[in-house]
């Protein structure tokens, strides 16, 4: 016999199916990041659309803001599922308003993914654009989905009242790759609020996350300050990985000070989401 919880939880999923195969008749492009929730909303699409019929697409856009590994997860996915994957350069480096790194960043980056994301439904005669807001990110502060909302960006997974449990429960029940990976907001999240983004500095970020990822450690965030001329890196990792990063310690400061950071540091209270609004 079923419990409550999950009768709720198959209860959700067939409100998404529901919403998804009403969708996918118009045609669909999903804005794909590699992530676990558009990773799931992108899956359940592609098997409404197996059972149902319609048209669907993946679409992943590329800046210097994208790491490799999220590059390499999203093109393993789409793989894997077999759905049409549509790769499109993307031009927020280029805008002022971005790269000033204020309270909306996000929201200058959304804008940009929802006008490729528009133009190339356009072209292929698509009708629907879709995301991979949820129910959990209704408290947070999300100025990009004030884009979406500007942009008439469907939000399926949040209009089936699906949080990031049920989507980690649910893929993990359909045996998905990506079920346990953890949240991977772009590097540009990384800069701590007023820091100014360049592509230096993203590659910077990239190139010491990818030291603790190859050392073993899952959690974690290298976030950039300055103050004044000085710059300096702050490692947040999950607590029970302490052990981890302590042993990466010496190659983690070399990797710092060749970039020109004065101090690699730890924080204490680990990893922590918002990180970079402190």
């Amino acid at each position: 016999m079923q419990t409550v919880k999950e009768i709720a939880l198959s209860d959700k999923y067939t409100v998404l199916r529901q919403t998804l195969r009403e969708r996918l008749a118009g045609g669909l492009v999903v804005a794909f990041s590699g992530g676990v929730d558009s990773a799931f909303l992108l899956w359940t699409a592609e098997e409404e659309r197996r059972a149902n019929g319609g048209r669907l697409i993946a679409l992943t856009t590329v800046s210097a803001s994208l790491a490799g590994v999220e590059k390499e997860d999203a093109t393993r996915f789409a793989q894997d599922i077999g759905v049409t994957h549509l790769w499109r350069e993307s031009g927020e480096i280029s805008n002022p308003a971005y790269l000033v790194n204020d309270s909306n960043r996000c929201y200058h980056c959304k804008t940009e993914l929802f006008r490729i994301a528009r133009e190339t439904a356009q072209e292929l005669d698509y009708q629907w654009l879709a995301y991979g807001y949820n129910a959990s990110d209704r408290g947070d502060f999300r100025p990009g989905h004030r884009a979406a909302q500007e942009n008439a960006i469907l939000a399926p997974l949040d209009d089936a009242g699906l949080t990031k449990d049920d989507i980690r429960q649910l893929m993990r029940e359909n045996n998905l790759d990506l079920a346990d990976k953890p949240a991977s907001p772009c590097l540009s999240s990384r800069m701590m609020t007023g820091v100014a983004i360049t592509p230096r500095k993203l590659k910077d970020i990239e190139d010491l996350e990818k030291l603790l990822r190859d050392g073993g450690v899952r959690v974690f965030r290298a976030r950039v300050h300055e103050d004044g001329a000085q710059k300096f890196l702050r490692v947040e990792v999950a607590l029970d990985e302490l052990p981890q990063f302590l042993a990466l310690r010496e190659k983690l400061v070399a990797a710092g000070q060749l970039r020109g950071y004065r101090w690699v540091t730890l924080d204490l209270a680990g990893y922590h989401t918002g990180g970079a609004n402190l």
